[in-house]
């Protein structure tokens, strides 16, 4: 899969694949995901997202070569492969920071390399596609726990860890409100996670009633649309006896609607590096000396923020991409107990030839599309 510009994706051939560094694999795809932070890339939100790009970082295959320093997998191992790149080795990775890796994105101050996310986070080709190259082959990979569905094991590369790990750095406490702005795979997937922290309400709130009407039975939770509120700020102020939420996550990012000053600036013109009118909610109806927790993506290097009020209600503010290594453990265990269900969030299955169609049915929020997996030929047979 190739981007050829905004909303403009095309599947064509390109070089296989090579070893090009003695602990790289190389890996067969048999699954992969459109992400909703894919549709940032695909509708040019993101600076230096070049075409001929490949996108998707969130996928599984299975290794068919190795460098002669891979000592951790084998040809023939079917594995979860992270959408951080990690060397493992640097002084982020040793703290657990593996989104933040100094190494496979040495010429960033901020994010790790990431797996077909344009040429600010490293330029590497993603897994949309029948091969890709997976550096550090060391580090990441994970191979699938006998008896796991591939459906499963897909969703532990990126949207169960995101999501779990906004609950987490939400620090939630027995009976808090939570309340989650976004009701896209990772904003579900974090009210689902809020329950496992102790909260006591989780509260979701987007735009689009077949999002909402799904996390209600998949968190559960209660959940609402802002398009029926006058103000989102005063409703869940209203809800909490005017105190305002223990922790409010926003899993919603550069593409938030509901404000048309920031949509002006951060969606059309690109005056700012993304509409962060989720935050400014988020910042706004958390109580004072809450926390606030961010997954939501946004781009490079500026946005409209209201740090006047997270100085004067003595808020915390904590983000970043998800460590998957570090939480991989945890999160199979919960998947294999039958804590967590992934596979339930995927609505739509894709062939790969099929992207562009994938893209514009996910995008346009048509067909009630929560999650497309996409699925080479090679995985089909």
């Amino acid at each position: 899969m190739n981007y050829r510009g905004p909303q403009r994706v095309r599947v064509s051939q390109k070089p296989m694949p090579e070893i090009k560094h003695p602990e790289d694999a190389i890996v067969r795809v048999t699954r992969s995901c459109i992400c909703g932070s894919d549709l940032h890339l695909y509708n040019g939100n993101v600076p230096d997202t070049r075409v001929g790009t490949t996108f998707g970082h969130e996928f599984i295959g299975i290794v068919e070569e190795i460098g002669p320093e891979v000592h951790k997998l084998k040809v023939g191992d079917h594995v979860i492969v992270p959408f951080n790149i990690s060397c493992g080795k640097c002084h982020f990775c040793r703290q657990g920071l593996y989104g933040n890796c100094h190494e496979s994105n040495p010429q960033a101050t901020a994010v790790g390399g990431i797996f077909g996310y344009s040429h600010t986070a490293g330029g590497f080709d993603g897994g949309q596609a029948e091969f890709v190259r997976v550096p550090y082959a060391n580090v990441g990979p994970t191979v699938i726990p006998p008896g796991m569905d591939p459906d499963d094991a897909v969703l532990l590369t990126d949207v169960v860890p995101t999501g779990y790990q906004a609950a987490e750095m939400g620090g939630i406490q027995p009976g808090d409100t939570v309340v989650v702005f976004g009701a896209g795979p990772v904003g579900i997937m974090a009210a689902r996670c809020s329950w496992l922290f102790g909260a006591g309400r989780v509260i979701v709130i987007d735009q689009y009633e077949y999002r909402l009407e799904f996390v209600r039975n998949y968190a559960p939770c209660e959940a609402y649309n802002f398009r029926e509120m006058d103000d989102p700020v005063v409703f869940i102020k209203k809800a909490t006896d005017w105190m305002g939420a223990d922790v409010v996550i926003d899993a919603v990012g550069a593409e938030a609607a509901g404000s048309p000053l920031q949509t002006i600036t951060g969606r059309k013109t690109l005056i700012q590096a993304g509409s962060a009118t989720a935050l400014h909610w988020a910042i706004n109806s958390v109580k004072k000396g809450g926390i606030v927790s961010i997954v939501g993506v946004y781009g490079p290097t500026d946005n409209l923020v209201p740090i006047g009020n997270v100085v004067n209600k003595g808020l915390t503010l904590r983000a970043n991409q998800a460590s998957v290594k570090r939480l991989l453990p945890r999160l199979i265990e919960h998947v294999q107990n039958g804590v967590l269900n992934p596979k339930a969030m995927i609505t739509h299955r894709v062939p790969l030839e099929d992207a562009a169609d994938a893209y514009r049915i996910f995008s346009d929020k048509l067909d009630n599309c929560i999650k497309p997996v996409l699925i080479p030929p090679s995985a089909r047979i």
